[in-house]
């Protein structure tokens, strides 16, 4: 095989001069690894610039315990150590799938060749370069797409719940309104005079204008047995269930006396029936509203979170506004894992100049981070004070701690400790860079029972 030749017609270095690929060759060692040999493995010190000239690798990473592909490595491929680069040890493992061939540049000839072979560092440079670039972008993206995964399954479960009141009120708010006409009958044919009509019509306004009071167990239990009695007393048809929604508004004997002086007998139980209906329907648009607030106040929390209007522009805000909207989005998983938060971020507080969507990926990381911490109705923190011309940021939760080994490694790059397809291992070091840009300084300390996260911005 000539060496050379393979070398040339490598498009990553077209255009470094023959001379200089001679002495690589020149410089270099040939391998060959059988199907199934490692090349080298996850954890070996990094000594050598390699070069598929033939052949095929498979890699893939352990990690805790589980086995991750990460692709193929065919001919013409270029990795290793290369010139400035600060790798001491294997990230991942290669392994041959067919009879492959590689040469290998050794770092002790690296020197010479910094100093002599300049087109040939270069293109390995810029090598170098394109392909952080590359790896970080697509790192960066999976993060995203992990975040986004996780944000996506707790507002479909918090979406669902208010649309599903919406459906079911509204399918019982239909069947309900089916009967009005037969109801509507009944009343019309009622004898009365108009101020016994408005007499009616101010007890029911008034029971309407107070709504449905607070009650315990207890005493709406006692409430609507003393309603059961009067009702069937005074022979009302349907009396346990007009019995149960008088009972929720609260409402009391005492006005049902009122009510029963202005109608004759025989017209009780039609207008009780009436009143009884002008509250069922009360109750099912009220639940209607409330359902459909709720998710009005999701869509809100979304576009606050995204700040889809705003880009990434920096701004003025207050910070709480974006801690309140990302325990909304979160609002799933904290109740999933019973956690308790507690929120103390001072009303008056400086604003902040920040771009908003990029500060809530960072309270989404540390957040998110602290649940996953947590054992079950374990307990989150966050406190904000201001200092000098600084506000400070805490997200503090007791679960176990940070072991001081991993707590040295937990900006650092695709460094995790969270299971295959759980994280990327950018969140922290995405955080980081974030607040780094708004000339601020991210900060823990752990313990077991205490990890803090602090966030410090700049007023300004």
């Amino acid at each position: 095989m000539n060496i050379l030749k393979e070398l040339k017609g490598n498009e990553s270095l077209s255009s470094v001069p023959e001379p200089e690929l001679q002495w690589l060759v020149e410089n270099s060692e040939i391998i060959e690894t059988k199907e199934g040999d490692y090349l080298y493995q996850n954890g070996d010190p990094v000594d050598y610039l390699l070069i598929i000239i033939a052949g095929r690798l498979r890699m893939f990473v352990n990690r805790n315990g589980q086995h991750r592909e990460l692709g193929f490595n065919e001919k013409d491929y270029i990795g290793g150590l290369l010139p400035y680069s600060r790798m001491k040890t294997g990230a991942a493992s290669a392994v041959a799938l067919e009879k492959t061939t590689v040469l290998r540049l050794h770092r002790d000839k690296f020197p010479e060749m910094i100093t002599t072979q300049h087109e040939l560092v270069e293109s390995l440079v810029h090598l170098m370069l394109d392909r952080i670039r590359s790896f970080t972008k697509l790192d960066q993206q999976n993060e995203k797409m992990i975040s986004l995964g996780k944000l996506s399954a707790g507002l479909a479960h918090e979406l669902n719940n208010p649309a599903a009141a919406v459906v079911r009120s509204a399918s019982a708010l239909k069947k309900h309104l089916g009967f009005v006409p037969e109801k509507f009958k009944q009343v019309i044919s009622i004898e009365s005079d108009e101020a016994r009509v408005d007499r009616i019509n101010e007890i029911l306004g008034a029971v309407l204008q107070r709504g449905v009071p607070e009650q315990t167990l207890m005493e709406r239990s006692g409430l609507e047995d003393e309603l059961t009695d009067w009702l069937e007393d005074h022979e009302v048809e349907e009396s346990f269930e007009i019995a149960e929604s008088f009972a929720e508004y609260g409402l009391k004997v005492k006005e049902l006396d009122d009510i029963s002086e202005m109608v004759l007998p025989k017209d009780l139980t039609a207008v009780l029936t009436w009143i009884n209906s002008v509250l069922t329907t009360e109750k099912m648009v009220d639940e209607i509203a409330e359902a459909s607030q709720r998710i009005g106040d999701l869509v809100h929390s979304i576009k606050e979170y995204s700040h889809m209007d705003g880009g990434a522009d920096k701004k003025m805000i207050v910070l709480r506004a974006g801690v309140d909207s990302t325990l909304r989005i979160l609002q799933h998983k904290i109740k999933a894992n019973h956690v308790k938060v507690k929120v103390d971020m001072p009303d008056d507080l400086p604003k902040v100049r920040v771009s908003p969507g990029e500060m809530n990926q960072v309270w989404t990381n540390l957040i998110d981070n602290a649940i996953d911490a947590l054992p079950e109705a374990g307990e989150i923190r966050i406190e904000a004070r201001q200092d000098r011309e600084f506000v400070i940021t805490r997200v503090i939760d007791n679960g176990p701690g940070i072991p001081a080994d991993v707590l040295e490694q937990i900006f650092d790059p695709f460094f995790t400790t969270k299971e295959i397809g759980k994280g990327s291992g950018l969140g922290l070091e995405i955080a980081q860079n974030i607040v780094k840009r708004h000339n601020g300084q991210i900060k823990v300390n752990s313990r077991p029972g205490h990890t803090e996260f602090n966030v410090c911005l700049p007023i300004e």
